[in-house]
């Protein structure tokens, strides 16, 4: 195991704890709150293949980010 897996781990496991749990319960805090679990994932995916980490970490994004933004319209704002 190398530093970037054990910190990309301990970043995923953090972030996802902050945006299950935020503390003003806003959708943008959400939204920004997603964006640290996917920093996390891009740095244990880069300890296995540099491409592979570029791929998930643009699809998370993209993903994470409509969803919430759909969200967010569906709601009214935050």
């Amino acid at each position: 195991m190398n530093a970037e897996f054990l910190l990309g781990l301990v970043i995923l496991t953090m972030g996802t704890i902050a945006a299950a749990y935020p503390r003003p319960k806003t959708y943008l805090n959400r939204l920004i709150n997603i964006e640290i679990p996917g920093w996390g994932l891009l740095l244990v995916m880069l300890s296995y293949n540099e491409a592979l980490a570029l791929l998930t970490f643009g699809g998370v994004t993209a993903l994470t980010t409509y969803i919430l933004v759909r969200v967010l319209e569906k709601r009214g704002g935050a």
